[in-house]
């Protein structure tokens, strides 16, 4: 049944109402978002009174930022009799994660903004060059790159997966100052071109294969675990449960027996062993807020572990590098 005439209203009067411009009704006519009800003799636009509530909640979908075409699905979902909401809510959806890349980008500017504000003359240069070597927001593709050239080849990937989960630390969401300019020297780190012919891979570990690493990088993440306990605690580096796991990860990738003399064997290999410390102090930087106490890295965890077996083995220390 089609409305009276005097029921209906111009454009004109449908965009005062709506609080909105002529120009943006015709612009919605135009793209089949408002359909009119009726034209005049004289060719002008007609629009019943259910044209001013489409037309504002094509106000309400645009002012939350969605699109003209994700404004389209969520009408047509509308007028069907079977609708949902499903386009509503994933244009919503994706919006937000719109939005919560768009926001974290902003807050890592505004530190790194700050950075810069609280850099002395004689640091700037060098600061600009790092934070030039980020994406916004950043990417810890650099590091992952850098964990692959390190891990043993043909590692199963759930083993490295594993690995990468705790090696590579997530960039904060609201960064201090502090924390971009070590994520930026993290990046800095890892891209830089390594010294020697290859990457650094400790021996111990490369000689044990790729499934040997699986079982040896598995044992070695409890054995970080119980460390860490350790280290927040204060402890100083000792035999215990914490240094039985480390060995004991060792033994089963090797696939021998535990004994005096293999551990001290391991603690010669381990301490000429290549490391990476700067990399670890580096990532407890980034993980850690200022003001609060840094959380045991897994870098950290190894050190301790390394110096309780060098305390029970009587052997010299690894010489950090």
């Amino acid at each position: 049944m089609r409305a009276r005439y005097d029921d209906l209203w111009g454009i004109g009067e449908l965009a005062a109402r709506a609080g909105v411009t002529v120009k943006t009704v015709r612009f919605y006519s135009d793209g089949g978002l408002l359909p009119e009800a009726s034209r005049s003799a004289g060719g002008h636009r007609r629009y019943g009174s259910d044209a001013l509530d489409r037309l504002r909640l094509i106000r309400s979908l645009r002012t939350l930022g969605l699109s003209v075409p994700e404004v389209r699905r969520v009408l047509d979902e509308e007028d069907s009799t079977d609708g949902a909401g499903e386009a509503l809510e994933g244009a919503v959806a994706e919006r937000l994660r719109e939005l919560g890349t768009e926001i974290r980008s902003l807050r890592w500017r505004e530190a790194a903004l700050r950075l810069v504000q609280e850099s002395t003359p004689g640091e700037r240069a060098d600061r600009l060059q790092l934070i030039g070597g980020l994406s916004v927001p950043p990417s810890t593709a650099p590091l992952v790159r850098f964990w692959r050239g390190w891990l043993p080849p043909r590692m199963p990937r759930r083993s490295v997966d594993a690995f990468l989960d705790v090696a590579v630390p997530r960039p904060p969401d609201d960064p201090a100052p502090a924390q971009i300019l070590a994520f930026a020297r993290l990046n800095a780190l890892t891209v830089a071109p390594c010294p020697g012919a290859a990457q650094p891979q400790p021996e111990a570990h490369r000689a044990v294969g790729a499934r040997g690493a699986a079982v040896l990088y598995a044992g070695l993440a409890e054995a970080y675990e119980l460390a860490g306990v350790q280290l927040r605690r204060g402890r100083e580096p000792r035999a215990g449960e914490a240094l039985d796991c480390f060995v004991d990860a060792y033994t089963s990738a090797y696939g021998v027996r535990d004994g005096g003399q293999f551990r001290r064997e391991l603690a010669g290999q381990l301490a000429v062993d290549p490391r990476i410390d700067r990399y670890w102090e580096l990532v407890a930087e980034v993980v850690t807020e200022p003001g609060r106490r840094p959380e045991p890295t897994p870098g950290a965890a190894h050190d301790w572990l390394l110096a309780a077996l060098a305390v029970q083995t009587g052997t010299s220390p690894p010489t950090a590098v």
